[in-house]
């Protein structure tokens, strides 16, 4: 596994410095230690398997779901445009890999699935992508993982819930 270290990808926590608040800085940290993973695994599937990340993002929201989804909800729950979404869905269909279905209760509406080439190409990639996963993460031990693991599950429920209350920008204007 290569870890990209491609200059383009400066590290952002540079931007921080010890007059900034401690929360700042930690923020920095998480984006840059998600942008190194994300280039990562970028550069890994495109060098093993020719494929981009958004079309392995797709291939795993229908390996999730066999029936199929539309592409409506392709395109929500990977938060990019229709368009977006008809091009990969375009790619992906050219490649054989998978197949566009016509509604039946909607003859404007399509269903997109996996084919069994389409399934079988995603099962490799998605075992490859897991290692490479395990390899970034294998200088924590399992505890510092598990730590790590519990302290964001932390921060993401603070977040949520400070979407309740209003923020400090619209108390003072």
């Amino acid at each position: 596994m290569k870890i990209d270290s491609h200059p383009k990808t400066s590290d952002l926590e540079l931007r921080a410095h010890e007059d900034h608040h401690a929360s700042l800085r930690l923020w920095l940290r998480l984006l840059s230690c998600t942008t190194l993973i994300e280039d990562t695994i970028r550069s890994n599937l495109r060098e093993d398997f020719g494929i981009t990340l958004p079309r392995f993002d797709l291939m795993a929201q229908l390996e999730r779901h066999p029936d199929g989804l539309s592409m409506g909800e392709l395109s929500r729950r990977m938060m990019v445009t229709g368009g977006n979404i008809t091009s990969i869905v375009d790619q992906l269909e050219n490649e054989k890999l998978v197949i566009r279905l016509m509604s039946e209760a909607d003859r404007r509406s399509y269903t997109v699935r996996l084919t069994l080439a389409g399934r079988q190409a995603f099962t490799r990639m998605a075992q490859a992508h897991e290692q490479w996963v395990v390899q970034l993460f294998g200088d924590l031990s399992e505890r510092q993982q598990s730590q790590l693991h519990s302290l964001l599950g932390h921060l993401k429920t603070s977040i949520h819930q400070s979407h309740a209350t209003p923020s400090i920008a619209k108390e003072h204007p």
